[in-house]
């Protein structure tokens, strides 16, 4: 049995991948709300995200074999999960049975795990074991959106690869929604932080803890002499064979666009919590649209160049 504190209407509003290509195969529109089945959290979506693996899957954006492949995995002329998007914050609306962990009502963030989607909608069902936490009370629905991508990915590989105080760290990309993540985890961490991004990002880079930056429009990112303990690739544009022989002995070459991917899990959404209410942690926001500008919002990650989270307002009034 759920435990609703308001009556939920049985259809809502979702944004709809009607096939694979560019940002107007994406529509809004009227569908039932998710089943909250034992075990899961129906949560009211104030806030998501656009990301880059949001605009990879609507554009089937790979090379062959692999884009035949996402085809396979995805679905063949659309996406089996229509409803994009990982990332969420909102309200508890509802609990499935045996769930104690959370509360009607409670304000919660986190990640739909896996190849769940869903978040682009105004109701999600997610697993109360999942990557969600409650947010601190410093949260605004808008930041807690723009944790998770990049924070959860950010975390996974650095603890992974045994990132540690006092190693340095190359984070290629580092104005991105997984980079700026990246460099401030990586500075929490104790590592001493190099990153690359274009000149007109370096004063947010340096703010956000880098402690020296590469301009990759004007410089090499590889200089002679300079040894990284690990490189971070957050883009996956660097050449391995270079990337490696920038390493030090022992050192780990991680590129988070590969095979690999990252898996959330709940202690990660409760860590940048924690370092987002000690102010360890900011949310960089790009820009922020309403869920009816979801494809002026897709049109803003496919241009690759964008720094920080583009965040969908999917309830207005809530993220004020």
């Amino acid at each position: 049995m759920n435990t609703l504190k308001i009556d939920l209407p049985e259809r809502m509003k979702a944004t709809w991948v009607t096939r694979y290509g560019g940002p107007e195969a994406i529509q809004i529109v009227d569908v039932p709300l998710p089943a909250v089945k034992p075990g899961m959290v129906l949560v009211r979506v104030a806030a998501s995200a656009v990301n880059s693996g949001d605009v990879r899957t609507r554009g089937l954006q790979a090379k062959e074999p692999v884009k035949t492949l996402m085809r396979l995995v995805l679905g063949l002329h659309r996406p089996r999960q229509p409803i994009l998007a990982t990332v969420f914050s909102g309200t508890v609306a509802a609990l499935g049975a045996g769930v104690t962990s959370f509360r009607v009502g409670d304000a919660v963030f986190g990640s739909s795990p896996g190849m769940r989607y869903g978040c682009h909608a105004q109701y999600v069902a997610i697993p109360a074991s999942g990557p969600m936490a409650c947010m601190t009370p410093s949260m605004g629905f808008a930041e807690a959106a723009a944790l998770p991508f990049g924070g959860n990915t950010a975390l996974y590989f650095l603890e992974k690869h045994g990132a540690k105080a006092g190693e340095s760290i190359l984070i290629n990309g580092a104005a991105g929604a997984v980079g700026t993540m990246a460099v401030q985890i990586a500075r929490n961490l104790g590592l001493g932080v190099t990153g690359t991004a274009g000149g007109k990002n370096e004063a947010l880079v340096r703010g956000l803890g880098a402690h020296r930056f590469i301009d990759y429009t004007r410089d090499c990112i590889f200089a002679p002499g300079i040894r990284f303990d690990l490189i971070l690739d957050t883009v996956g544009k660097l050449d391995k064979a270079q990337a490696k022989e920038a390493l030090k002995p022992g050192g780990r070459f991680i590129n988070t666009c590969g095979s690999d991917v990252a898996k959330e899990n709940h202690r990660q959404v409760e860590r940048l919590a924690q370092w987002y209410d000690a102010g360890k942690l900011k949310a960089v926001i790009h820009s922020i649209l309403p869920m009816d500008d979801v494809q002026g919002a897709h049109r803003i990650v496919d241009t690759g160049h964008k720094w920080g989270s583009v965040v969908l307002m999917i309830r207005q009034e809530e993220g004020q």
